[in-house]
């Protein structure tokens, strides 16, 4: 068997394509990589991809299938993988074979275990090529380092310590039980990933090693401030979808239920701050009703959304509320260094 199936979802990646497999590559002979080609018909993107697997027929398969979005392509993945950890890494990004090495000697420990441990977790590095910047971001004080550990041992997460999905390497098979299918023709999805999946985890491992390497600020990124702006609609499927998925308010243990409740909380405030972004009365009107939306689903969730901290200024009527959600946003981008 091999330890982890790499997911690669690629569109129209050619022009960097190959330094992202190549770094997995140094990961071992015992993964596989699934460069899954999600209609990609702008360059040669799905020729690199068969190139790829003939050069490594072993290790690397080229999935070809029509467009269906970043959702798409990790569902697409996830259905072909056979490796005992799934991990997506975006063809923009990179591993550091370095830091992957321990993480990578305890995966295949794994295989052979008892009760295998279902999440692994690494930091990630905001790499801002264009202008030289390296933001590490990392667990030090939320997760125990050196062993495996459950949720109740889980400490206070930061603002800039979200699990996101560079962070994360799920058991497969978990994965394939629970039933995820992350929806189509969607940006932001990566936000389920890291959501959904967090009821059925019951055992994690952390290491402090910057593994993920996250390339931001390139023109059109799906994080860029105008991109969102653009994207908002998706950005509210996708918390329709999170507040579908899970009770956040009945899970269990209380450490995850807090982690779960406030993360939504983010959600939300990110949809407040980008549809006030742009003060139109459709936009406000959007506002309210993915509030109402909440309410609905679920009035005692609402309730603690609704009055956790990062909603408290973005929800303020009138033009000053807006300026305080727009303010709190732009601290944000200075001090975690986003987009």
């Amino acid at each position: 068997m091999k330890t982890v199936s790499f997911a690669v979802p690629c569109f129209n990646s050619a022009e960097y394509m190959d330094v992202c497999i190549e770094s997995l590559l140094a990961c071992g002979e015992d993964i596989e990589i699934l460069i899954v080609d999600d209609g990609s018909t702008k360059d040669n993107t799905a020729e690199k991809a068969d190139e790829w697997q003939e050069r490594y027929p072993d290790i690397i398969r080229a999935i070809h299938k029509p467009n269906g979005g970043h959702g798409s392509a990790v569902n697409t993945g996830l259905e072909h993988a056979t490796g005992f950890y799934y991990k997506v890494v975006d063809s923009d990004d990179w591993l550091n074979p370095e830091a992957m090495a321990p993480l990578m000697a305890y995966m295949r420990e794994q295989i052979n275990a008892p009760t295998p441990t279902d999440l692994v977790i690494a930091n990630y590095v905001y790499e801002k090529v264009h202008e030289g910047v390296q933001t590490p971001m990392d667990y030090k004080g939320v997760f125990p380092e050196g062993r495996e550990f459950g949720w109740e041992e889980v400490g206070s997460f930061g603002v800039s310590q979200y699990l996101l999905m560079h962070s994360v390497y799920y058991r497969t098979e978990m994965l394939k039980k629970m039933g995820l299918k992350l929806p189509e023709h969607c940006f932001y999805v990566d936000n389920i990933f890291v959501y959904e999946p967090l009821p059925y985890v019951r055992t994690m491992r952390y290491f402090n090693e910057d593994a993920y390497r996250y390339f931001i600020g390139r023109e059109g990124q799906s994080v860029n401030e105008a991109t969102m702006l653009k994207r908002v609609d998706q950005q509210l499927r996708v918390t329709r979808t999170m507040i579908d998925a899970v009770d956040a308010t009945k899970v269990e243990p209380r450490p995850l239920r807090h982690y779960m409740v406030n993360y939504l909380s983010m959600m939300m405030c990110i949809c407040s701050v980008f549809l006030r972004m742009s003060g139109t009365k459709e936009d406000e009107e959007k506002l309210k009703g993915i509030w109402a939306y909440l309410k609905e689903k679920n009035p005692n969730l609402y309730l603690r959304v609704r009055t956790n901290i990062v909603n408290l200024g973005t929800n303020i009527p009138t033009a000053v509320g807006r300026r305080i959600g727009l303010g709190g946003y732009h601290i944000a981008q200075k001090l975690f260094n986003f987009n």
